[in-house]
């Protein structure tokens, strides 16, 4: 029972980071060295869904390109770095018109959706469930103010929280706005870009496919940023002020 249990809680977990790395665990299971099979059946699997989403309506980004590539290769890895075509093609084009203005810029992607299924949730996001909605890492430079590119605060991208004004949220039960405060002394003495994130966030908002841009507040004015889709997402869900979210 206790195996039976253990089992379970491996596939929902694999499930619920990957979508389909659960299937590679059932794959594994019926063999006595299945933590060998395991590796080679979600190989096997994300190379399949890798050719076979765009049949689907996916496409992933890329997780080694110039201009735009994925913060780390741990998302590509989980396979959530799939969004739609068009969500695709505005991540690369928001990410060229930066680079035009800032040469040498790397926009950093963070998490999209998974390969399959509109409706399944990318945990811990509320909306990230059909590859409309994608997050973009800030840029950030050394104390002294050179870029540094293709680099972050947070070795994932999230929870590197900019102390910028004052909350705008009062203290709420059952909110997913975490602070985080006790990662804050584990990250490096990297200063957020403004210009760079200025420029990646105001070529998001003149984009027609663009249907709204989450932000906070007090830093939206910190860059001087505002524009009728630039928006607050509430005091019950995440933080955005360690990353820049765009849906169509």
């Amino acid at each position: 029972m206790i195996r039976l249990v253990g089992h379970g809680l491996i596939l929902l977990v694999l499930t619920v980071l990957t979508q389909l790395g659960g299937l590679a665990w059932l794959i594994a299971l019926p063999f006595r060295r299945r933590w060998l099979v395991f590796p080679l059946a979600y190989g096997l699997i994300w190379g399949l869904a890798y050719v076979s989403a765009p049949l689907a309506g996916r496409v992933p980004l890329p997780c080694n390109g110039e201009v735009l590539r994925m913060q780390s290769p741990l998302y590509c890895v989980l396979m959530r770095q799939y969004v739609t075509p068009e969500m695709a093609d505005l991540a690369q084009d928001t990410a060229d018109i930066v680079a035009a203005a800032y040469p040498g810029t790397v926009t950093l992607a963070l998490d999209g959706n998974f390969p399959f299924f509109d409706g399944m949730p990318l945990l811990p996001h509320v909306s990230h469930d059909d590859g409309e909605k994608l997050d973009f890492a800030y840029y950030y430079s050394d104390p002294d103010g050179t870029y540094l590119p293709g680099r972050t605060r947070s070795p994932v991208g999230y929870w590197a929280f900019e102390p910028v004004g004052a909350d705008p949220c009062p203290p709420v039960w059952l909110t997913l706005r975490w602070d985080m405060g006790w990662l804050a002394p584990l990250f490096p003495d990297r200063r957020l870009e403004p210009g760079r994130t200025a420029a990646l966030v105001n070529a998001l908002l003149a984009d027609p496919r663009t249907g709204k841009v989450f932000f906070e507040p007090p830093l939206a004015t910190s860059l001087g940023l505002a524009h009728p889709r630039l928006r607050f997402q509430g005091c019950r869900a995440a933080r955005h002020d360690d990353h820049v979210h765009v849906q169509l």
